[in-house]
């Protein structure tokens, strides 16, 4: 996949704890899904990049599992507001501090994206500040790829407890959009129920 698109050597990854999974009752990120845990069914998707960092609450599941696996753990700055891009923020510190030009994102709770996901999604993204994925069925915001240069406007829309909707903040920065054609891929578990509907298609 490497010869797909050169900057997945410069690309550093990270995975989406952080939510306090309200709606699904316990931490999703380390629920069961195929024997193994949900949130290592999407870890498997940044394998082609240069490193991999998990964005976690302190003491949470999450976290120890990241730990346990040797992966770096990122926490949000404990003045950002609630909402995924005070995790994005964070990664996006971490891979300009380890010189990587792009960072990838990916929630826990979607255990069946497409393999070749940040592959395609860096090889569609030219000159272009960030490229998400969009299916049939919508955006994907989360599933996205950004250049570290995005850190300042991302910090800019955080400031004074505000956090923008991330598909916005996107489009306001012209994101390119890569369509997908496997609606299903990018279904999320959002509730138990949810999940236990994704293992059986899985």
């Amino acid at each position: 996949m490497d010869r797909l698109c050169p900057l997945t050597l410069s690309t550093g990854g990270l995975l989406l704890a952080g939510g306090r999974s309200s709606r699904f009752g316990a931490e999703k990120a380390v629920a069961p899904f195929g024997g193994r845990l949900m949130m290592d069914a999407v870890l498997t998707r940044f394998g082609v990049l240069a490193a991999c960092a998990v964005s976690a609450r302190t003491e949470s599941a999450a976290a120890a599992h990241a730990q346990a696996l040797g992966l770096t753990i990122l926490h949000d700055a404990p003045d950002a507001p609630a909402g995924p891009l005070a995790g994005i923020a964070a990664g996006l510190a971490w891979a300009k501090t380890a010189k990587f030009k792009v960072l990838a994102t990916a929630p826990c709770d979607a255990p069946l994206l497409p393999l070749d996901l940040f592959p395609l999604l860096l090889a569609s993204m030219g000159d272009a500040p960030a490229a998400l994925a969009v299916t049939d069925a919508g955006e994907h915001p989360l599933c996205a790829v950004w250049r570290v240069e995005m850190a300042e406007y991302i910090a800019a829309e955080l400031t004074d407890g505000r956090h923008p909707p991330v598909r916005a903040l996107l489009a306001a920065h012209g994101a390119r959009r890569v369509h997908f054609r496997d609606v299903h891929a990018f279904a999320n578990a959002n509730t138990p129920d949810a999940l236990e509907a994704l293992e059986r298609a899985a």
